[in-house]
């Protein structure tokens, strides 16, 4: 008995001293960051009550129509861009437990995303494990898929207006199953319940942020909240695991595979296009170190006007835009550059402070702090953009273009920058190529009467509506 009493007060005293030395390095940190400025929060909970007050969940349906997973409040995206334009260049936001340091200038962003010592992403990351892993965040195709969205719109083309969001995420959805997994047809059905199912893991990401008890294990474990993300994230799983085994299993039919001899993959072989997930499944087969979960992980992860029509028909014509083509569309590239400025696909990005630095704002960041970069308020900081709201492509020409490397970054930058981001590009050429020879479009909302909701990726409240007409 007295051994059982003496295992039990070593484990409460272990227990205690680990709680304290937790409570100790979390009021040192808080100490020490007090020196930056940020909103005024209570001695303990710090400023939680201000994002608990906004629910990221259960707002009432707007007037227009939009998926249940959407119907959250934009007062939390206010919020930070108000907290934005209080502190610049840098802020503080307290939690309970943790303390998230915000950066807005492109100095201090540079210092963090240029140092391979800071790449470690924050904990904000761990929340999207469960579906994603820890896994990594290409012409004909394009043309082909793009057929298919004018053939869309030309349905659509007589009503006063077209919710392009919904075509749009469709297209993606094809594109992307189809360059990187050679995924063709994916039914109506299906592309639904798959883009639901990822609407529904945002609200869930949201909740568990803004409500710090979802992050606690043992609390989170037997809640319905829980429940709802794992029947979510097996559903996108399965999705993934198909696709795979699918893919697999004619990949063997096709390099018919002889003893221990190695599958040479090349981009092309004839007019066989070798998809990402080719490569992948082929490195699988050769030995290499991935196995079936890694390689799901990477599915999951790749799973965001009158000059323009005039370069479009002085390149190309009326055919179909090739490589070289795309690549000759120069200001057509100009604007969708200046479209992702106004409008970057991810609003921030977070990562983790491996070791203490001071800003180049002159404050002292000690290590395992939480960090913040503001890619939506960076882009329209009137610090660095000369009338910042305006849509100007010609900010981008290479005579204007003399601004801070990292003043601009749609798809992160440093070590760690979006490796997906030329696939991008090309595929927003192509489509613009297919859609702006066929229609003029005439905008129904004004950009300054569009909102956003806090999700995963940049996501407007409402529908964008385009009227489309034909030429």
């Amino acid at each position: 008995m007295i051994t059982v009493y003496l295992i039990l007060w070593s484990l409460s005293a272990i227990i205690c001293l680990y709680l304290v030395r937790r409570l100790a390095q979390f009021l040192k940190n808080r100490y020490i960051l007090k020196k930056i400025p940020g909103p005024k929060g209570h001695w303990l909970w710090g400023n939680l009550s201000d994002v608990i007050s906004r629910d990221p969940v259960n707002l009432k349906r707007n007037k227009f129509s939009t998926p249940p997973s959407m119907a959250q409040t934009d007062d939390l995206f206010n919020l930070l861009r108000q907290l934005a334009k209080d502190y610049w260049p840098i802020y503080r936001f307290n939690g309970f437990t943790v303390t998230t340091i915000n950066l807005l200038h492109p100095s201090d962003v540079e210092i963090v995303l240029s140092n391979m010592k800071h790449l470690s992403k924050s904990r904000i990351y761990t929340l999207l494990e469960t579906w994603l892993g820890k896994g990594l965040l290409t012409s004909t195709v394009f043309n082909e898929e793009t057929e298919k969205l004018v053939k869309q719109i030309e349905e659509h083309c007589h009503e006063p207006y077209i919710d392009v969001i919904q075509f749009i995420t469709q297209m993606t959805l094809q594109s992307i199953g189809e360059t990187a997994m050679g995924l063709s047809n994916i039914d109506e059905v299906t592309q639904e319940k798959y883009k639901n199912s990822i609407y529904k893991l945002g609200k869930i990401l949201l909740t568990k942020l803004t409500r710090p008890w979802n992050r606690i294990p043992y609390v989170y474990y037997f809640t319905k909240l829980r429940q709802e993300e794992v029947e979510t994230t097996e559903y996108l799983h399965n999705f993934a695991y198909s696709v795979i085994k699918s893919r697999e299993h004619k990949l063997l039919n096709d390099y018919q595979l002889a003893g221990d001899k190695k599958i040479e993959a090349t981009s092309y072989s004839g007019k066989k296009l070798v998809r990402m997930l080719d490569l992948l499944l082929i490195a699988k087969m050769n030995g290499d170190q991935i196995d079936l979960e890694g390689i799901r992980e990477e599915v999951d992860t790749f799973m965001f006007e009158k000059i323009v029509s005039q370069e479009i028909i002085d390149v190309m014509g009326s055919k179909h835009p090739t490589y070289d083509d795309l690549h000759d569309l120069k200001y057509t590239e100009r604007v969708i550059k200046e479209t992702l400025r106004l409008y970057p696909s991810v609003p921030f990005i977070s990562r983790v402070a491996s070791e203490d630095f001071t800003t180049h704002t002159g404050y002292f960041v000690p290590k395992g702090s939480i960090l913040h970069m503001h890619i939506f308020d960076m882009h329209r900081d009137p610090r660095i953009y000369h009338n910042p709201l305006k849509f100007d492509p010609d900010r981008f020409l290479t005579e204007n273009s003399q601004r801070h490397p990292f003043g601009y970054i749609p798809f992160s930058a440093g070590p760690r920058n979006c490796i997906g981001q030329r696939f991008a590009i090309l595929e927003l050429k192509a489509v613009l190529c297919g859609i702006l020879r066929k229609f003029s479009l005439e905008s129904i909302d004004r950009p300054e009467d569009i909102s956003f909701l806090p999700d995963l990726v940049l996501r407007p409240k409402t529908p964008i509506r385009i009227k489309f007409v034909r030429k």
